[in-house]
């Protein structure tokens, strides 16, 4: 299920033995598109201190009471590495969190998550640690293995999701919209989607651009460069926020552009 950034926004993170905090904003790895922390404010327990809580942590969620259930104590909160949530997470930060935690690195591996797809692969004693359907043939598998562990000790590309909503598109003719919100995965936490409303350049709608199709990211301009003209965009399907986004739909949308599905 594809879920929107702006819902996700306030919900609660729970702990096996009470409540950590809310929801503020999201860190995605912006080379894989992969939300890979969620920053959560404390509250009054812990001092309104902003803390990272990683998806390999989260159980299913609870979409009607708006929850993120987490397999942690609120002691281990308490107790985990003070990262400035306001300041870049270096690499040397992240290790000393998985290490906190006992988790795998989700930077070892072909897939998404270490070796495999999802999160909860990188759990301590999880059967599967790192096992999975990664998505990539033998020989990218082996690619991005080699490619990572020249990469191990570089800083991470971590952004924030809140910070990048807003964003002008630029297609290979001009400007197109402006980024207004982000689809996601639940299941793997990869960003599908970028929502892009392009009201401000016509009588537009709402458009989905997948991150596939993104060439750069200009953090310094705060603009997003798509490979595709601004006509295609222009009469791709529109994206209704009230209406659940299907398989149906994702493939009419893939066909429009002449892209090959990530399914």
């Amino acid at each position: 299920m594809l879920v929107s950034m702006k819902d996700l926004k306030d919900y609660a993170i729970g702990a096996t033995d009470g409540s950590i905090g809310h929801v503020k904003d999201f860190l995605f790895d912006d080379e894989a598109w992969v939300i890979r922390y969620f920053v959560v404010e404390t509250g009054t327990w812990l001092s309104s201190r902003q803390v990272l809580i990683s998806p390999i942590a989260v159980d299913q969620p609870n979409w009607e009471k708006k929850i993120l259930s987490a397999s942690i104590t609120r002691e281990q909160v308490k107790n985990s590495p003070d990262i400035d949530t306001h300041k870049p997470v270096s690499r040397q930060h992240e290790i000393s969190y998985v290490r906190y935690y006992g988790y795998s690195d989700y930077w070892d591996g072909a897939g998404l998550w270490g070796g495999g797809m999802y999160p909860y692969g990188l759990v301590p004693g999880y059967a599967g640690n790192g096992a999975g359907c990664s998505g990539f043939g033998d020989a990218d598998k082996a690619h991005r293995r080699v490619e990572r562990a020249r990469h191990r000790d570089d800083d991470p590309h971590l952004r924030s999701c809140e910070a990048v909503t807003g964003y002008y598109i630029h297609a290979m003719d001009g400007e197109i919209g402006h980024v207004s919100d982000l689809l996601v995965d639940e299941q793997t936490w990869s960003i599908r989607y970028l929502v892009v409303d392009t009201s401000n350049w016509w009588v537009g709608h709402k458009v989905l651009i997948s991150p596939q199709w993104v060439e750069e990211v200009r953090w310094i301009d705060q603009s997003v460069t798509i490979d595709m003209k601004q006509q295609s965009v222009k009469d791709a399907p529109p994206y209704k926020s009230t209406e659940r986004l299907n398989r149906e739909l994702e493939i009419k949308l893939y066909r429009h552009y002449g892209r090959r599905g990530y399914w």
